[in-house]
């Protein structure tokens, strides 16, 4: 009886997952705050800034690889993960998202700010004066088209991981992630032959700071992605369980509709 009893115990009678302590949760504020902290110095030029900032940076690239490999143990080999908790993960995510899209709000809001009723200070238009900007139809504009292709391969990932059908979804996933590197990489040619800089007075903060952002969250999109290609090609995404890649699926389309406001408001539009 007294051994009964204690397997009762130990049984769980919920479907709720009950995480264990972790660490990681505070070690990734205080790299995030290092990271924003650093940011701010670099930007005005204080010397150790630049040391902070990639401090900062490099431990929020080691807290994302512990603590998903903690949630994916946790998925995969514990069986945590159940109906219903994947039902609350998937609200999580959608909660995210929405504050992401308040995030770039605000950099909209600033460039519309600035854009639409220019101060004398920068000649009352828009651009200001002095600023050559970026030709929408060349490096944007090609860069639209590999991000709105991205979004059909990892579209063609869902349905191919759903339908069971392995090698599509491999092909598929891997075709995203290489169009998403050809993004990264056309990003930074354009910003290194662009003829303003951050320093640039209202005009060069509001394009850095949004574009610059949006490229960080297809960095962040990237090395989700190619994390879901290693599940995937190591057999821990299914049919049925398949969150982690459903998630990154969402923020992957999530970025891609906000490079059509950037391309549309602040390529096109800011530029005429």
């Amino acid at each position: 009886m007294i051994f009964l009893s204690q397997i009762s115990k130990s049984v769980q009678r919920h479907p709720f997952h009950l995480v264990d302590p972790s660490p990681w949760p505070f070690v990734a504020s205080l790299s995030a705050f290092s990271c924003a902290i650093g940011a701010v110095m670099y930007m005005h030029a204080f010397k150790s800034g630049g040391m902070v900032l990639s401090i900062g940076f490099l431990s929020l690239l080691f807290v994302m690889f512990v603590w998903w490999r903690d949630v994916i143990r946790e998925a995969t080999f514990e069986g945590c993960h159940t109906g219903i908790v994947q039902q609350g993960l998937r609200y999580g995510v959608i909660l995210f998202i929405v504050s992401e899209i308040l995030f770039f709000f605000a950099f909209f809001w600033a460039f519309f700010h600035s854009s639409l009723a220019p101060t004398v200070e920068i000649g009352s238009i828009w651009p200001p004066k002095g600023i050559s900007v970026i030709n929408p139809w060349e490096i944007p504009f090609l860069n639209t088209l590999i991000l709105l292709l991205s979004g059909c391969t990892v579209t063609w990932t869902h349905h191919a991981i759903v339908g069971n059908q392995r090698g599509q979804a491999l092909l598929s996933l891997t075709l995203t992630i290489i169009l998403a590197a050809i993004f990264t990489f056309l990003q930074a040619y354009e910003y290194n032959v662009a003829d303003f800089r951050l320093s640039d007075g209202i005009y060069g903060s509001t394009f850095y700071m949004a574009t610059g952002f949006h490229g960080f969250h297809v960095f962040i999109g990237t090395i989700s992605l190619f994390t879901c290609l290693i599940r995937l090609n190591q057999y821990q995404l299914t049919q049925q369980h398949h969150f982690g890649f459903e998630s990154a699926a969402w923020y992957w389309h999530f970025v891609d509709v906000v490079w059509l406001f950037l391309f549309v408001s602040i390529y096109w539009w800011g530029g005429i």
